[in-house]
């Protein structure tokens, strides 16, 4: 089994949507990231410097997502996927990218992804 460190309900407003009112405004994305990583290293070393510094992670993905205004769920969860694998020392990535309130009556809208090195 592979060492996981996961981002869960981590919500990002950015531009989203392929209708003409969407491409004005924000709207919220609720993303669930795992991440597969070595962590035996930064375990034993208690050193951030060996892991994965998932604040610097958030950041690098909310900016990539505010800045791409993606018109589709799946382009955003692909946005989150290519950015988490810049990071040669993650393996694999499974991304959960919730879209709520884009059609009346839906919960939400929801896409996974998995990409590997």
């Amino acid at each position: 089994m592979a060492d996981v460190l996961e981002l869960k309900d981590f919500a990002v407003d950015c531009v989203i949507g392929d209708l003409p009112e969407e491409r004005c405004r924000e709207q919220r994305l609720v993303l669930d990231v795992a991440i597969e990583i070595d962590l035996s290293r930064s375990a034993a070393s208690d050193d951030l410097a060996d892991t994965v510094d998932y604040a610097a992670l958030a950041a690098k993905i909310r900016d990539a997502l505010r800045a791409a205004k993606c018109r589709l769920v799946e382009r955003a969860a692909d946005v989150v996927c290519r950015i988490c694998l810049e990071d040669a020392r993650v393996r694999r990535v499974r991304v959960a990218v919730r879209k709520s309130g884009c059609v009346p009556g839906l919960g939400a809208a929801v896409v996974r992804l998995e990409r590997e090195q």
